[in-house]
């Protein structure tokens, strides 16, 4: 299983609930009204994130009503809502892109695809996970095991996902090559280093400088970091000249540290950029 930190908001009534949720009778089974976060302007979310209360249809044909137990914060959340990407939802939106769910209620032609009870996540992108209830497609949804970990549950879909995808998709990494990544502390950047340890691939990790650097390079080596340096240390490591020039790198800052791991790259190197935290 891949160890992450990440920031997940439970709303299961089996848990402590977000504040937002109400734990009242109205969240009953075939409950037909949700409450959800919403945006309709770009901007801090602090600011234009505010809690509504929607109507939602009885589940038809191949619909299912589900509950939402915990959906995660990601960074492209909040970058969504700031407006910072070139593609954009249409508005008024409600964010969320994965998070788990319990099937409360189906339409008459699921075919016993889906059942009550069911545990689910998303399929498709930009679902709208930061709501209490969700009425969507059989097809738009996949089961998971009811008696996964929850916390796992919710974040397997995007994070690991696109870190497994970045290793596999751009250069045909065999053991021994070594890719280079900053925001290494990312939940993508955590799933990157234990997936490409798996393949025996070394990772040279680079994160910004802080008061807990220590104990977040021994956190990542634990999840097993070949090298994690600052952005200080990059060039002068030496346990960074000590392995093959990257063939990859993973860029999910741009900016200055973009360019930084893009000058550690072999000649012929592949550079992919996912994010852009910086904002630069």
């Amino acid at each position: 299983m891949l160890a992450c930190r990440t920031s997940v908001v439970r709303l299961s009534s089996r848990r402590k609930l977000a504040p937002w949720v109400d734990d009242s009778s109205r969240w009953r089974r075939h409950s037909s009204t949700s409450m959800c976060l919403e945006y309709s302007k770009n901007g801090d979310p602090e600011k234009v994130v505010v809690m509504k209360e929607t109507t939602l249809p009885a589940p038809t044909g191949n619909q299912v009503l589900m509950k939402m137990l915990a959906a995660p914060v990601n960074p492209a959340d909040i970058n969504t809502i700031q407006g910072v990407y070139a593609v954009q939802p249409p508005l008024p939106s409600i964010p969320g892109n994965e998070g788990v769910g319990e099937v409360v209620a189906v339409g008459d032609e699921c075919g016993g695809v889906l059942q009550p009870g069911d545990w689910v996540i998303p399929r498709v992108n930009a679902m709208g996970t930061w709501r209490t209830h969700i009425v969507a497609p059989h097809t738009d949804l996949i089961k998971v095991p009811s008696n996964a970990d929850m916390v796992t549950a919710a974040t397997i879909a995007v994070n690991p996902g696109t870190a497994y995808r970045m290793l596999k998709d751009f250069v045909p990494l065999t053991s021994g090559d070594t890719v280079i990544q900053n925001g290494a502390n990312s939940a993508v950047g955590q799933a990157v280093i234990q997936i490409a340890a798996a393949f025996g691939i070394n990772t040279i990790n680079v994160v910004r400088n802080r008061s807990n650097i220590d104990e977040l390079k021994d956190y990542l080596t634990r999840l097993g970091a070949t090298v994690v340096v600052t952005e200080e240390e990059l060039r002068k490591s030496k346990s960074v000249k000590a392995l093959p020039p990257p063939r990859l790198a993973l860029n999910c800052v741009s900016g200055r540290s973009g360019t930084e791991i893009l000058r550690q790259l072999v000649h012929g190197g592949v550079m992919v950029t996912y994010g852009g935290m910086s904002r630069q």
